[in-house]
């Protein structure tokens, strides 16, 4: 049964803090160890028949050898399996072993699936010492050279090779894991460098509900990125250098005819300051034509416009500032503006190219498989969204020397993002072939929708800010608590802290955990719900793990120094089994840029721990030091998956 309420704890003061996971990979290429078997670390020796397995940069996935590789042990289960298919079919080389976690768990935990595509391959060229799959599958298990990682093999059906892990190896992996840190379970992804360009909002307008899926997934990709040992350019590329630029400085210079005296306070309500020169510029064409030659006076140069730009600008950035502290997102603005001057040089490289044309007084980049063409020009001698994008992916390529580019914007600006992207290929910025670095991703997502299906906007139909819904999610999350008296018993501090981490953790975990590519409907019951998928229950669930651990009585470090953790017990097994799952699902969220992934991956531990906590009894069974570090192993995963979803959790119910 779900608790009704949970307190927020501060995390230990050893926590590590975000900017600890922005390090550089370092990829190392030491040898293979000489012959032997697998350490319970997964170090892998070989006898010397078999061949160094050489490490492939092209992809992301690759690992620069095992011994920074502990944690992922799909990437351990490949490296065995790829010395059995260099012995079994020596005169293939580079044949990739595919091995996949099993999803029906009576046939094993891992499955390698190479020998029916092998046998095909074979049988194509005219060979065959194999009869069919079943053989070569029987072949490349006979093949696998010995290791304390694996219990049993077996072949099923057209030649899957199913592997059971040994319990003794996943006890003590889980119990390194323990006493070394959840950061040695990191993938090892082959970049060193990349930048998610995500919230981007534009000045001048408060950021509402459209920009909160970007800076939520944004977020949770740059985490789980430098927790993977990237260096991330956190990149807000805030909209501050166009057209509307000069009906707000236009509009401020009639209001307030002192600049030095603008001030957030002498404005008021940015966005009805915004509304009301647009208004201008749409019913007075003396203003709007004042306005066009402010932004040509803007770009210019000159001061006393560039000093009104700036005072906006200021007086947006400190309302941006207050969403970003609610949501502990942490970003490095470089808006349009930064990559104003490097424009003529780009489109000037371009157009010696011969990529740039002419036509109906622009000038624009024609692209195979588009029927508009990109204007990098416009026709009246202006720079445009095609400009900026262009010229800070040439300088993100070129002075920064990132590996891989990742724009988090809604799938409606996909188009425009193919067609830069196709327009660097050609220029010769981006290489031409697919998974090739460097590289540009467009993560796109759907819209946020309200009750009725249609987009989420408040009762006047105005669109929601984002200050405003994060307010009310704590609000909400601390009414809950008052009502049941939790008041009489915590500090306002504990329950301003709770409030806040359930809260806004619920509306966090609500978006990242659909698939970013669908639309979902907001719903504040639904997101504050203590059962289900949700923030609240996964929140719950961590603070019952940190419960038993302190009503044990038992120092659980001390534990992890002279304890033995074991798995004899299935639901025992099946959590632990899942919990060495974490890294390879770290890495798949990351190639595919997919949060829902880990949220599932999350959600499901949760569960195999309540069917483990329900079956097996901790305190005062003969089990107790063994459960209470597979109790303690769980809290550690579970806090990581916190931390790289941006949710504060929470340590007592």
């Amino acid at each position: 049964m779900l608790c009704s309420s949970i307190a927020l704890l501060l995390p230990p003061a050893s926590s590590p803090s975000l900017l600890s996971f922005r390090r550089l990979s370092r990829l190392r290429s030491s040898p293979l160890p000489a012959a032997g078997k697998l350490s319970p670390t997964g170090l892998l020796r070989v006898s010397s028949r078999t061949l160094a397995f050489s490490a492939r940069t092209e992809s992301i996935s690759t690992m620069a050898n095992d011994e920074e590789n502990v944690g992922n042990v799909k990437r351990l289960i490949a490296k065995v399996f790829e010395l059995s298919l260099q012995a079994t079919v020596p005169e293939e080389a580079d044949v990739e072993p595919i091995v996949a976690a099993s999803t029906v768990g009576r046939f094993g935990d891992y499955q390698c699936n190479n020998a029916m595509g092998l046998f095909s391959k074979l049988k194509g060229k005219g060979g065959g010492q194999f009869r069919g799959p079943p053989a070569v599958g029987q072949a490349i298990m006979k093949n696998l050279p010995q290791t304390e990682m694996i219990e049993s093999c077996s072949v099923a059906g057209p030649g899957f090779v199913n592997v059971v892990l040994s319990n003794k190896w996943m006890s003590k992996s889980i119990q390194k894991m323990l006493l070394d840190g959840i950061d040695t379970w990191a993938p090892k992804l082959s970049i060193k460098r990349a930048v998610v360009d995500f919230s981007s909002p534009n000045i001048a307008k408060e950021m509402h509900v459209g920009h909160l899926r970007s800076t939520i997934i944004g977020d949770t990709i740059a985490r789980m990125l430098e927790f993977s040992h990237v260096d991330v350019l956190r990149r807000n590329h805030v909209g501050d250098w166009g057209t509307q630029f000069g009906m707000l400085i236009e509009h401020l210079f009639e209001k307030f005819p002192n600049i030095e005296a603008v001030n957030e306070t002498a404005i008021g309500d940015l966005q009805a300051f915004y509304k009301a020169s647009k208004q201008r510029f749409d019913d007075d064409s003396e203003f709007k034509e004042r306005a066009q030659k402010a932004v040509v006076r803007l770009q210019g140069g000159e001061k006393r416009y560039r000093d009104a730009w700036a005072q906006i600008c200021a007086i947006s950035r400190r309302e941006f500032d207050s969403v970003y502290d609610r949501l502990k997102v942490e970003l490095e603005e470089k808006g349009e503006s930064f990559y104003n001057t490097f424009i003529p040089s780009v489109i000037e490289g371009l157009t010696n190219q011969g990529l740039v044309e002419e036509s109906e007084g622009a000038r624009v980049i024609f692209l195979e498989g588009f029927n508009i063409p990109l204007i990098v020009v416009k026709s009246d001698g202006g720079y445009n969204y095609a400009s900026t994008d262009l010229t800070a992916l040439w300088y993100r390529l070129n002075e920064e020397k990132v590996e891989w580019i990742i724009y988090v914007t809604d799938v409606g600006q996909q188009q425009h993002f193919e067609m830069v992207f196709k327009a660097a290929k050609i220029a010769g910025w981006l290489p031409t072939e697919a998974n090739k670095y460097p590289r540009t991703s467009h993560v796109g997502f759907g819209l946020v929708l309200g009750e009725d299906g249609k987009r989420f906007r408040t009762r006047s139909t105005e669109v929601v800010r984002l200050v405003d819904l994060l307010d009310e999610a704590k609000s909400r999350s601390k009414a809950v608590l008052e009502e049941r008296e939790k008041d009489k018993d915590w500090t306002k501090e504990e329950i301003d802290q709770t409030a806040e981490a359930v809260g806004y953790g619920a509306v966090k975990y609500a978006d990242l955990k659909n698939n970013r590519l669908t639309n979902y409907t907001f719903n504040f019951d639904q997101m504050l719900n203590d059962k289900g998928n949700t923030a609240v229950y996964l929140l719950y669930a961590h603070a019952r793990i940190c419960s038993i651990i302190r009503k044990s009585g038992k120092d659980v470090e001390e534990l992890k120094k002279t304890g033995v953790l074991s798995l004899e017990h299935q639901d025992e097994r099946v959590l632990g089994l899942h919990l060495l799952r974490f890294s390879e699902i770290v890495e798949e969220a990351c190639t595919n840029l997919l949060p829902n992934i880990l949220c599932e991956y999350l959600y499901n531990l949760s569960e195999n721990f309540s069917k483990f906590y329900s079956n097996c009894q901790v305190i005062g069974s003969a089990e107790e030091t063994s459960r209470l570090l597979l109790c303690e192993a769980t809290a550690m995963v579970m806090r990581k998956c916190f931390f790289l979803l941006g949710i504060t959790p929470v340590y007592k119910i």
